[in-house]
């Protein structure tokens, strides 16, 4: 009996191992682990395992967490704002070298080809008219070039023939310029500006390139210095001087749209322009601008809100209180717009104002920005010189076809220093108050200096070569049109 109680304790024993063998087995069946596993290993593979996924999550999460920080860097690039600019604090990148240029242009989708008429109208008779830079575009081919297709051809200033030629030397500088910072000065009211705040890598890829016309290139040579490459370039500091010969225009102010508004055309080879008026001087670097106003936000389009007015019939009541032109021309000029369907601005329409402050504009120059540059000049060869006026008409006949980014005006104010003209440009047509006097009869009074007008301009004061469109026969009766009430919103504007 002695002898059996040890066996029998070691039975026992020899019995719960084979229990909880079995209980193991068990739970590893039900787990879905192989059999014939030792036993022993099994929660060293488990906790090895459930090691692996955490890692797998975990690295899966810090992923995704480093791409959202890399995106919220993205946005912090194009949103962060940079205090010691005046006005307001403008959202701009701190670095011009970490900016990305982008490869490529962007897809035109709409207007994929874009051309331009040359050579002005066949008369019936087979002879030619005398060249005009705008044209004789009439009626039916101003409707017809805002009917957007695939391929298109416009006009666009530049008649072969026309004025605004450039020399030799100017055109083959300005074939290599692919980023442009675009300026102009007409009728010697202004000297060039140099930028400040400019980056070793701007100075670099930029074009400075500033259009005169023979009145101002005197001015200038007799005010700052003027110094000549070998090549026969001139410059004032960064500034190239373009001399545009033949003046297209009897209007100086009309004269300074054509590089204004036609950048593309009078730089042809520029991808990207940025446009400043030769009042202004530059304190940004121009690629943080780019960067800014284009690419952080996929436009191809930018220009600023006006400080005072959205609504265009408020800025030519503007216009015509400020004498900026002839009060009767300004009006018929917005009779034809009223006709034509533009709206008053209000808060409903897609568009946060219909008036510009034209003095910066910055473009990729896609066959889009192109044609909308073409049809907004259009306006300003047969109307107004006024090209605030006519801006958001074209926004209108375009629609939402044409998209583009108005920044607010205290940006504008950010990006530059506004210099006071050294003189104040003045023409008759700007104090004419009837119809009266733009057909010669009577005297304009301009602070006490009177002009006789039966002795200008051939008894009258019509443009000879811009405006024309004020003057062809409308093809509809504007008599009964009122234009609409204008509340001012500023005492200022």
């Amino acid at each position: 009996m002695d002898k059996e109680s040890p066996r029998s304790v070691s039975f026992r024993t020899h019995r719960r191992g084979e229990r909880s063998n079995l209980t193991l087995h068990t739970k590893d069946v039900e787990a879905g682990l192989p059999l014939g596993r030792v036993s022993q290993d099994n929660p060293m593979k488990i906790v090895w395992k459930k090691g692996f996924i955490r890692l797998v999550l975990v690295g899966g999460i810090l992923w995704m967490l480093l791409i959202l920080l890399a995106s919220l860097l993205h946005v912090w690039s194009c949103q962060s704002s940079i205090s010691f600019f005046s006005g307001c604090p403008i959202p701009l990148a701190d670095d011009p070298d970490k900016i990305v240029i982008p490869k490529g242009r962007t897809p035109d989708e709409i207007v994929k080809n874009l051309t331009y008429v040359m050579e002005d109208e066949i008369l019936p008779d087979g002879t030619q008219s005398s060249p005009l830079f705008g044209g004789h575009q009439n009626w039916s081919q101003r409707e017809e070039s805002f009917r957007l297709k695939s391929n298109m051809k416009v006009h666009c200033g530049f008649i072969r023939n026309g004025g605004a030629e450039m020399a030799p030397a100017d055109i083959k500088y300005a074939k290599k310029c692919r980023f442009v910072v675009a300026s102009g000065i007409f009728d010697g009211y202004d000297v060039p500006h140099q930028p400040s705040n400019l980056s070793p890598r701007s100075k670099k890829l930029f074009c400075f390139l500033m259009a005169v016309d023979e009145t101002s290139l005197k001015f200038i040579k007799e005010n700052v210095t003027v110094t000549e490459d070998s090549d026969g370039g001139k410059w004032v500091g960064i500034w190239r001087l373009v001399l545009l010969k033949h003046p297209p225009y009897d209007e100086p102010r009309r004269n300074g749209k054509v590089p204004k508004i036609l950048t593309h055309r009078l730089f042809p080879k520029a991808q990207y322009s940025i446009w400043i008026d030769g009042k202004m001087e530059l304190i940004v670097d121009p690629l943080l601008i780019l960067e800014r106003y284009l690419w952080c936000g996929k436009h191809t389009f930018a220009i600023s809100q006006h400080k005072h007015h959205r609504n265009i019939y408020e800025e030519a009541d503007s216009n015509k209180r400020r004498k900026r032109y002839a009060r009767p021309l300004i009006d018929l000029h917005m009779k034809i717009y009223r006709y034509e369907g533009l709206e008053p601005w209000n808060s409903t329409k897609k568009t946060i104002s219909d008036v510009p402050e034209g003095a910066i504009i910055i473009r990729e120059h896609t066959a889009m920005s192109n044609l909308f540059s073409c049809l907004w000049f259009n306006e300003v060869n047969l109307f107004t010189p006024r090209d605030q006026l006519s801006f958001g008409y074209v926004v209108y006949r375009l629609g939402d076809l044409f998209r583009f980014f108005m920044f607010p005006n205290c940006e504008y104010n950010s990006l530059f220093v506004l210099h006071p003209h050294i003189r104040e440009h003045s023409s008759r047509i700007e104090w004419v108050t009837n119809w009266n006097q733009l057909k010669g009869n009577g005297t304009i009074s301009n602070k006490g200096k009177d002009w006789d007008q039966a002795n200008a301009n051939n008894g009258n004061l019509i443009e000879s070569r811009g405006g024309l469109g004020l003057w062809t026969p409308y093809p509809a009766n504007l008599d009964s049109v009122v234009l609409p009430p204008v509340d001012r919103t500023s005492k200022a504007g």
